[in-house]
């Protein structure tokens, strides 16, 4: 390698702990029956905080609440994964002509993966 591709790709090495850097510092909030229940996550997908408000809570009916504490973790996961994809995207030179699965190949699967939960699921057929 010559010089002058070693120092891009060092350059190209601090663009990307940067980028990670501050991703990892941001918060991603999710909410659930409309706001009766928050979580936050860091970029570091380090949850932060979990809320749950007092007049949510029903002993008999403990299953809305698992349901409701998870859509709300969902929502916050998918705002984290969306901040790594953001984030990283200016970082990183476009690989997808390499033919590598997930970094934009053809043929590469796309879309939103189905949603992980019963809440999720009932709102979806909603």
């Amino acid at each position: 390698m010559n010089q002058d591709m070693l120092k891009r790709l060092a350059e190209m090495q601090e663009q990307i702990a940067k980028a990670q850097q501050e991703i990892e510092s941001r918060v991603a909030k999710g909410t659930a029956g409309g706001g009766a229940v928050e979580v936050e996550i860091t970029g570091a997908y380090k949850v932060q905080s979990v809320h749950i408000e007092p007049d949510v809570v029903d002993p008999d009916d403990m299953s809305m609440i698992e349901d409701l504490v998870l859509a709300a973790v969902n929502e916050a996961l998918t705002q984290v994964q969306a901040f790594h994809a953001e984030g990283m995207g200016g970082a990183v030179p476009d690989l997808g002509g390499l033919g590598i699965p997930g970094l934009g190949a053809p043929g590469d699967a796309g879309g939103s993966p189905p949603p992980l939960n019963r809440a999720a699921r009932r709102a979806n057929r909603r």
